[in-house]
């Protein structure tokens, strides 16, 4: 499928539906004046008052659970527990979100010359959001509740695989009196949108190679851009780690949504006095998972959502093998409809091939041994990913120093990476910039305005 190809394709099956057709040029103008008089009207309203209307997406959603899991599981193959979980981490941020607004964006007093001074956070207006197909929800509202409670209004592009998803944001947004325009829009249609003087600002959840492509059309045109792309997330196995806890949890951080996240567990680091007893563990694990239709109650991991990134992450197993690792399970594509692929440990992982350069992108975990610590933080920081990482030791000084050296956005000491609607997320180098969630994330698009009052 076209990457410019709007259509559902069943995951599970192969079965695909009718295309459909992209926004005409008229159609996209008008979107973009709708958003920006919903601006002109919401950002005047009272801060209390638009932290009401956005936390009232919470019941809305929760009274969708069901059958927007089906959705997800329909449109991308995500399985349904971790469907319904991803809508009540919606629900629960919109209200978190609401909560802390006031908080959050209170003007600061500062100190200088004059009688009074401060600094208050005002909207930057619309805000054009680039949204992927692994979170469907989850990624557009973690962006969305927070800009729109600020102030900003919002136009949506969503992935072309799962425009039924993107329907029915713009429905849940039409639920509290909000018109959120959703395009279905191809690449120049995307640069004009960006182009346009009526859009303040970009943001953008994807791939490096998109995230490169948006940042130059948004510097272009003096574009304010927040950008979230790739991960190779190292998992660091120490040697006083807790092992039966480290292979749980890092397993499932490499399992989760089929191994098709930004800050999944890629990249596992094992010191070598605790590499054998780690990797039957984590062989363990993998083997325990249930491969199978999303829809059915005891599937812990679906397919992949597409053919193409299926037969992509099968390619760098093969390569990987090619260049020395060891495939000690799975690593075959099933004889089965749909774009399954099995839990797959790759051990033996060195510099040099895709399993340890290139993301991975699916259920695939590759385990690299180093002899000490201090190889380990060196392998830890070998990526131009710096998304998150997971550090895993008993030592509460060792998790500090690990915690300073590391080269990441997120770190996480003893448990799996994850997003929390009251921290900030986000990345550096070719993981992006600009932060999500937590009061600088509700900052990141807004114009911090200096007064001087004498």
């Amino acid at each position: 499928m076209s990457a410019w190809t709007y259509r559902v394709t069943d995951p599970s099956t192969g079965e695909m539906e009718p295309a459909l057709a992209l926004h005409s040029p008229e159609d996209v103008d008008r979107a973009v004046a709708e958003a920006r008089a919903t601006f002109e009207v919401w950002s005047k309203r009272p801060l209390a008052e638009r932290a009401r209307t956005i936390a009232g997406l919470g019941p809305l959603l929760r009274s969708r659970r069901e059958e927007l899991a089906l959705l997800m599981a329909r449109e991308m193959g995500k399985p349904l527990a971790e469907g319904r979980a991803e809508v009540d981490k919606c629900a629960a941020t919109c209200e978190l979100v609401a909560d802390r607004a006031e908080e959050w964006l209170r003007p600061v007093e500062l100190p200088s010359d004059a009688s009074t001074s401060w600094v208050q956070y005002d909207p930057l207006g619309v805000v054009f959001a680039i949204m992927p197909w692994n979170f469907p929800f989850w990624q557009a509202i973690r962006f969305a509740a927070p800009a729109m409670v600020a102030g900003n209004s919002f136009l949506l592009k969503h992935a072309p695989s799962t425009p039924g998803c993107a329907d029915a944001i713009s429905e849940l947004f039409d639920g509290v009196g909000l018109r959120v325009p959703n395009l279905r829009l191809g690449l120049e249609q995307v640069e004009r949108v960006i182009a346009d003087p009526r859009v303040a600002a970009v943001t953008l959840t994807g791939s490096t190679g998109a995230g490169r492509s948006v940042a130059v059309t948004a510097a272009r045109y003096l574009k304010r851009s927040v950008l979230e792309l790739g991960g190779s997330d190292p998992f660091v196995v120490l040697d006083d780690a807790d092992l039966d806890e480290a292979a749980r949890v890092g397993v499932q951080s490499r399992l989760l949504n089929g191994g098709q996240s930004c800050i999944a567990a890629k990249r596992f680091i094992v010191v070598r006095s605790v590499a054998d007893a780690m990797i039957e563990r984590l062989r363990a694990h993998l083997a325990a998972a249930v491969v199978g239709d999303p829809r059915e109650a005891g599937t812990t991991v679906g397919p992949m959502a597409r053919q193409d990134l299926r037969d992509a992450l099968h390619d760098q197993v093969l390569r990987s093998v090619g260049l020395g690792a060891r495939c000690a399970l799975g690593g075959r594509i099933p004889d089965r409809a749909g774009w399954f692929y099995p839990p797959t440990l790759l051990l033996d992982v060195a510099p040099g091939m895709p399993a340890w350069d290139e993301e991975l992108f699916g259920p695939v975990l590759p385990v690299r041994i180093v002899e000490d610590e201090e190889e380990a933080l060196l392998a830890a920081n070998d990526s131009a990913y710096a998304l998150g990482a997971s550090i895993w030791t008993g030592d509460a000084e060792r998790a500090r120093r690990w915690a300073d050296r590391v080269t990441a956005g997120c770190v996480f000491v003893n448990g799996l990476v994850k997003s929390d609607a009251r921290l900030p997320f986000g990345g550096a180098r070719d993981s992006g910039w600009g932060k999500e969630l937590g009061p600088h994330g509700m900052r990141e698009l807004t114009l911090a305005r200096t007064v001087w009052v004498r």
